[in-house]
């Protein structure tokens, strides 16, 4: 009887591991709850569309460290040339540790220098890059703002290009996010940020440098393509992850993620954030052209009586299964003529609950032009000509 039951319990088992609906259920309990994080802030966002998948103190201002240099490196590609020679100056090689051991007077082109920043986080590399590309390091910083203001970091201030501590360097969670997500657009920042070791040599080739890649997240989780770990002694560790999987791109983002010894604490809270995105979010098709059907407008004084829309847009969005999605039209009842071709007359809203996640505009097939007094009479002129030849035959 005994073996019965024991067999019996084995079986039970297997089937609570391998049933698919209740390994699906087991996972759904395991919720993110802000006291399971080390960290003062943690965010994730969907990559592609920018939406917060979830936060924790995601919008409180916080240093960032070395973090920063996720900036430094794309305005340098987006505004420096790769090609570009840059002369090492005496604050470039008085920078403090962690440095590349530059000398006053030293060559490089750009393009080397970018992996010194990305790889090995040289904070004597990110002054010499700031100086080649705008000059100097107040000009350099002052232009970074402006730009991570011009795609949404409204709150992000930087005062050096390296992320040492300074008294107004700072940004949130959720802006660091969309300058990791912006700077991923790129294709040479992300080539950057998943090379394993780079070797390069000074323009004289007196010296020669050998880089190791730091982001320790790269070999420790699936699908990761990096982006920059950070530490100084007011920010504590600082990591913006990014993961790509089943086209889905993950951003994660942990700020004051502990102190020494506590090193390990940032990988930690990425890991349980990429987590829960990778379980629980899938990419879905919310709206394309081939799925959804438009109305016919009726066109008041036109002579076309109807005119139909199109839209071109495709909206695709990370969605867990109990997500309330809704398509709103945005439309009018009826137009006036004149209507043109190709003219916007509304919009298709895309809703999760109450949060607009994206707006797709609708726009007229053909054109209706207004009802005139020559229209009219040759309207008129050939309803005649049609019952003269009728009566004719």
């Amino acid at each position: 009887m005994k073996k019965r039951n024991r067999f019996f319990f084995v079986l039970l088992v297997i089937f609570l591991f391998t049933n698919p609906v209740l390994s699906c259920l087991a996972k759904e309990s395991t919720v993110l709850e802000a006291g399971n994080f080390h960290a003062a802030s943690v965010l994730l966002m969907d990559g592609n569309s920018g939406r917060v998948l979830y936060e924790k103190n995601g919008y409180e201002l916080l240093p960032m460290a070395s973090t920063t240099k996720i900036m430094t490196c794309l305005y340098a590609l987006e505004h420096g040339n790769p090609e570009q020679i840059v002369s090492v100056s005496e604050k470039a090689a008085q920078a403090p540790q962690v440095k590349l051991g530059m000398k006053e007077g030293q060559t490089f082109y750009l393009s080397d220098l970018l992996y010194s920043l990305m790889l090995e986080s040289h904070n004597d590399t990110a002054v010499a890059i700031a100086e080649a590309v705008e000059g100097n390091v107040d000009t350099f910083c002052k232009k970074m703002t402006e730009e991570a203001r011009s795609f949404g970091c409204e709150k992000t201030t930087f005062e050096t290009p390296n992320g040492l501590d300074s008294e107004n360097h700072h940004t949130t969670a959720y802006e660091l996010g969309l300058i990791a997500k912006k700077a991923l657009s790129n294709s040479t920042f992300r080539k950057i940020i998943q090379t394993p070791s780079y070797s390069f040599s000074s323009l004289d080739g007196k010296n020669h440098y050998s880089l190791t890649n730091h982001d320790a997240f790269l070999y420790q989780y699936e699908g990761a393509i990096g982006v920059k770990t950070g530490f100084t002694g007011k920010a504590g560790y600082c990591f913006v992850g990014a993961v790509e999987s089943k086209n889905r791109l993950f951003i994660s983002v942990v700020l004051a993620c502990g102190w020494p010894p506590h090193k390990t604490w940032k990988w930690e809270d990425t890991k349980k954030l990429m987590d829960y995105g990778t379980e629980h979010y899938e990419n879905h098709t919310l709206l394309c052209p081939g799925n959804y059907s438009l109305p016919v407008l009726p066109v008041t004084d036109g002579q076309s009586k109807t005119v139909e829309l199109f839209f071109q847009d495709s909206v695709s969005f990370l969605v867990k299964d109990n997500e309330n999605i809704q398509i709103k039209e945005n439309l009018p009842k009826e137009l006036s003529a004149p209507v043109k071709a190709n003219e916007a007359v509304g919009s298709l809203d895309v809703y999760l609950d109450d949060q607009l996640l994206a707006s797709v505009p609708v726009y007229t097939k053909s054109s209706s032009e207004r009802i005139t007094f020559c229209y009219c009479l040759d309207h008129l002129l050939d309803l005649f000509l049609h019952f003269s030849v009728y009566e004719g035959l």
